[in-house]
């Protein structure tokens, strides 16, 4: 790895930020200080600081802002003011959420938050619950509250995003699984591939899983219960892992990956990057029907929002369309590594991390 591309800073996801200032705004609306700056706990147990940088209370509501740092990734949302606007709620009603300005809501079904919530995902949600649900028992007090979260200026934000094609009307989304941007440098991923790969192979392992993200790595990690060095976070460049395990053989690869990135393989895409390409929903249509779907089904998916929403009209039929992208997917790979001492193994994991799609190992030269 280059001096520059080591140095690479990480950066802070919406949610994260989304957590501090509502946080900070609990805590004045319990009658204290804004705390600043303020702490929060990251999923993967991390601690860090946030700076507030604006803040204001009134009767009945508190409001703090963090401004985002997506450290050195092109983030289209860094530099922007993350709001938290906190009101108490109705006795036993919990954490609600909804959407202030800047923050869309979500319209369509195929999403991790159903129509007509505001589109913050679970992993910001369950953060937020937990952060205010300690300061709630650090005052003695339930936690009932209405949290309202903005962003600046992002409605102009989301034009810059797939938000609009999603179904996400009127701002961005507060995203996050692990509260961390990391820089996607592409050399700076592709070498850490390489050095996965190499390692994996001095310590005279056979098997290797490369995944698309954290949920399908868990997943084929407890599918095989596989040791973290066999682990290869490959993100979206398949292709790159591929080639570069075609010039440095591992007997045995599973590629592992949620329906969305699996179909895109499927579709011979190489690099899943949502720059690259999307989803053709004619296409997984067309595997529904090679698996035996009715010709309803075929239409349903192909005017479905996302591959989750695909997978969801194939399962109500029965028709193993998991099955089907895996084989697809399989093809792709077993391509771009023929004539290898290697086979592929494909599987497919839904949000949750469960099976929903299988080819299992093929012998790169094998024919198919």
């Amino acid at each position: 790895m280059d001096e520059k591309n080591s140095q690479l800073r990480k950066g802070w996801t919406t949610g994260a930020c989304a957590t501090a200032a509502a946080k900070a705004a609990y805590t004045a609306l319990l009658g204290g200080a804004f705390p600043d700056p303020v702490e929060v706990t990251l999923p993967g147990g991390q601690r860090p600081a946030f700076a507030l940088a604006t803040t204001a209370r009134k009767d009945g509501e508190a409001r703090a802002g963090v401004v985002k740092d997506a450290g050195d990734d092109p983030d289209v949302t860094h530099g922007a003011l993350v709001l938290a606007t906190v009101r108490r709620g109705a006795p036993g009603s919990g954490v609600t959420f909804c959407a202030g300005e800047g923050v869309g809501t979500v319209t369509r079904a195929g999403l991790p938050i159903p129509p007509g919530e505001p589109a913050i995902n679970p992993v910001p949600r369950k953060m937020m619950r937990e952060a205010l649900s300690d300061v709630a028992a650090a005052h003695g007090v339930p936690c009932d509250v209405v949290v309202e979260i903005g962003v600046e200026n992002g409605k102009a934000l989301a034009a810059k995003t797939l938000n609009g094609r999603l179904g996400i009307v009127g701002g961005l989304s507060i995203l996050g699984t692990t509260g961390i941007v990391v820089p996607y440098s592409c050399a700076a991923w592709i070498h850490a591939i390489h050095r996965g790969v190499d390692v994996a192979r001095a310590a005279g392992l056979t098997h290797v899983a490369a995944s698309t993200g954290s949920t399908s790595e868990r997943a084929v990690q407890a599918l095989y219960g596989l040791p973290e060095m066999a682990l290869i976070d490959m993100g979206d460049f398949v292709g790159g892992t591929l080639k570069y395990v075609k010039l440095h053989p591992v007997p045995r690869v599973t590629i592992a990956g949620g329906m969305g990135k699996m179909t895109k393989l499927a579709q011979g895409l190489l690099d899943l990057h949502s720059k690259r390409g999307s989803v053709d929903r004619e296409a997984l249509a067309a595997l529904s029907r090679k698996a035996g779907g009715s010709a309803e089904l075929a239409a349903n998916i192909d005017s479905a929002n996302t591959a989750a929403e695909a997978f969801e009209h194939a399962k109500a039929e029965g028709i193993p369309l998991g099955d089907e992208v895996a084989c697809a997917a399989q093809a792709t790979a077993l391509k771009a590594i023929a004539g290898k001492p290697v086979t592929v193994e494909v599987v497919v994991f839904d949000r949750l991390g469960q099976l929903v799609g299988r080819a299992p190992f093929t012998h790169a030269g094998s024919p198919r």
